[in-house]
């Protein structure tokens, strides 16, 4: 009886026999549902498969080239503005990957509801790059624009020929000249400068600039005196140490921001004269040790910064890492 019921062999228990009969009229009809063989030749089959590859193809691709809209609009129009290729005559949406140009005496308004302002200045020349909930993204080629930001930090960033400038919630102006090199000024608020491991944080009150050989500059405050202007931009422009020496010298406690900064940039052997004069300059927390921040040790570093009483190291530190 077991063999039976394994695989069809031996003699079946009459029990077996008798419930089989009666089952019997319940037996799938297998051969009903047997697959018919195609008459088409193989090579229309093939032919069929490649037309319906290429629909869908076609479609997908037609699918994935719809321009995506983005939040921002162009307003405020005044003289010749071009949006992508043609003239922009009135109010409209703006998409991903359009250019915004203005001619020598125009210039334009971008406003998004969620995000903030910008206006474009006469021969100015920029592309929308990315758009999302959290997320805006542009790219100022040339030209100026000025900038009010009241979406939260991190969300609106600009790409320039020499640096990333991130919002951290302000307001502020952004140069681009046609070699690329840039100069930012804050007018309220934070900027961050990032480009290739260099960084820079500009307060309110700041400007930085931007060379495509050199990336983020040194920040400085616009009130300062025009000798350390002076020398920082020569110091920037040819790493002459004299000038380096006259900015250390011209120095005022409120420049430590520029000071703390070169401690982050300069040589090995000009560290030691930097700090000295940023320890005279601002008053540091006890536990600082000067060995440990001329071996710019993140911490020792951080506890320098939180020293100017401009924001705490761990905010903007927080933020960089979502840039990251």
């Amino acid at each position: 009886m077991t063999d039976y019921l394994w695989d069809g062999s031996g003699t079946p228990d009459p029990e077996v026999e008798e419930l089989e009969r009666t089952l019997a009229p319940l037996r799938f009809p297998a051969k009903r549902w047997q697959q018919p063989v195609s008459r088409f030749p193989i090579r229309y089959r093939v032919y069929a498969a490649i037309a319906a590859s290429m629909v869908l193809a076609l479609v997908g691709g037609r699918w994935l080239l719809r321009p995506v809209e983005t939040p921002w609009s162009v307003s405020g129009l005044e003289g010749s503005v071009e949006v992508g290729h043609r003239t922009a005559k009135d109010q409209g949406r703006l998409y991903v990957g359009q250019t915004v140009r203005t001619g020598s005496l125009s210039h334009a308004t971008l406003e998004a509801e969620d995000f903030g302002q910008v206006e474009l200045k006469a021969d100015s020349e920029m592309r929308i790059v990315e758009t999302g909930s959290h997320a805006q993204r542009m790219d100022l080629r040339r030209g100026h624009i000025h900038a009010l930001i009241w979406a939260p930090p991190r969300e609106f960033v600009v790409d320039t020929p020499s640096s990333k400038a991130i919002d951290l919630g302000c307001q502020y102006d952004l140069t681009v000249d046609e070699s690329g090199d840039g100069f930012l000024t804050v007018e309220t608020g934070w900027v961050a400068f990032q480009f290739q491991g260099k960084e820079a944080f500009i307060p309110a009150g700041a400007a930085c600039r931007t060379s495509v050989r050199q990336g983020p500059g040194i920040p400085f405050f616009e009130n300062s005196s025009p000798g350390f202007r002076d020398a920082l931009l020569r110091y920037e422009s040819s790493g002459d140490r004299s000038a380096l020496t006259s900015v250390l010298t011209n120095a005022r406690p409120e420049d430590g921001l520029t000071l703390w900064h070169l401690l982050t940039r300069v040589s090995d052997p000009d560290r030691p004269a930097v700090f000295d004069r940023y320890a005279v300059l601002v008053k540091l927390p006890p536990g600082v040790k000067r060995e440990r921040a001329l071996a710019r040790d993140h911490e020792t570093l951080d506890q320098c910064w939180n020293a100017l009483n401009l924001d705490s190291a761990e905010w903007w530190r927080e933020w960089k890492r979502t840039w990251q």
